[in-house]
């Protein structure tokens, strides 16, 4: 048995793929009316409506009778983590809880596997991060993850419950470097989405991602990841896929800033309130994080996507 909460894209994909084979798997929904409705239609109309459910995953919005020894994965939007987690804390405590959300809490400044272990003192908090899509994952497409846990006999346990014929988990104990490499990504994805939304240019982007990803490693190994984390598919594979794909929400948040166009306030973008959240530590820390900084100054409408590129290119010439 796997129990996934949180029945948006991502965590449809999930549980699919983790009942492709039979498995028992429950999926969670904010209320039982959006349960019963996918459990009856056998689908999830709203986000993935043309993938049918395998017979072994059921749909509830009941966390009450999650079996003792299921691992509980928490495909929630990042900001939301926290209080989906004080929700159902009784039901979560003591087991293997993994975040499937990637970002950095606004007001605190914390990733997901620290507010899962604040607040489940006896649960093992792990996080499931990397390149992928939720339809992807939903149709069988192959996918390579990050499952980080620092406990290495949880980690192990978790990494082959939760590997699927599509879906290949890589393990680390660095929890600090999969949760940065999640988060940070999504503030260099605006950037790029900016740029290209603006007409500057394939050259343009590419210049951001590479000094994007200098940022990355910068702020993950001030605060104790490993540098070599942020090489691997839950920081490069995931700054890749994230920053170079119409799939990805955050992508397509930047293309809209820099078009100067609408953008859908219903469409989660954690990279939005992350950036802010990085740059207020970046400046806690003294950390120079000019790419993270202009983004911050784009989202307040503080400056237009041709003064960023400006401002960074005017910046002080160095050795890469």
């Amino acid at each position: 048995m796997i129990t996934v909460i949180g029945a948006g894209a991502f965590g449809t994909g999930l549980a699919i793929s983790l009942s492709k084979n039979g498995t028992p798997v429950t999926l969670v929904a904010r209320t039982t009316t959006i349960a019963n409705t996918m459990q009856a239609a056998r689908i999830n109309a709203q986000r993935l409506p043309d993938i049918p459910f395998p017979k072994s995953l059921i749909v509830s919005a009941k966390t009450d009778t999650i079996s003792p020894e299921s691992p509980i994965l928490l495909a929630v939007p990042m900001q939301q983590l926290r209080t989906v987690i004080q929700d159902h804390k009784g039901d979560l405590a003591n087991h293997l809880v993994v975040a499937c959300c990637k970002g950095v809490e606004l007001a605190t400044g914390d990733g997901p596997v620290k507010i899962i272990a604040d607040l489940l003192p006896n649960a093992t908090p792990a996080i499931l991060t990397g390149p992928s899509f939720a339809r992807d994952i939903a149709t069988g497409l192959p996918t390579a993850l990050t499952l980080a846990c620092q406990d290495e006999a949880s980690g192990k346990l978790l990494q082959q419950r939760l590997h699927t014929a599509n879906l290949r988990l890589y393990r680390t104990t660095d929890t600090i470097g999969a949760e940065l490499g999640g988060a940070l990504k999504n503030v260099i994805a605006i950037a790029c989405g900016a740029v290209i939304g603006a007409g500057l240019g394939e050259s343009a982007r590419a210049a951001l991602m590479t000094r994007g990803f200098a940022e990355m490693q910068r702020m993950s190994v001030a605060l104790g990841a490993r540098p070599e984390t942020m090489s691997g598919l839950s920081g490069f594979g995931d700054l890749t896929l994230t920053c170079t794909s119409d799939q990805s929400r955050n992508y397509c948040y930047g293309l809209a800033l820099g078009r100067a166009t609408g953008f859908d306030p219903a469409i989660t973008v954690e990279g939005a309130a992350t950036a802010r959240a990085v740059h207020n530590r970046a400046r806690k820390i003294r950390l120079e994080m000019p790419i993270t900084d202009a983004v911050v100054a784009l989202l307040d409408g503080k400056i237009q996507v041709k003064q960023a590129i400006k401002q960074l290119l005017s910046r002080p010439l160095k050795e890469e």
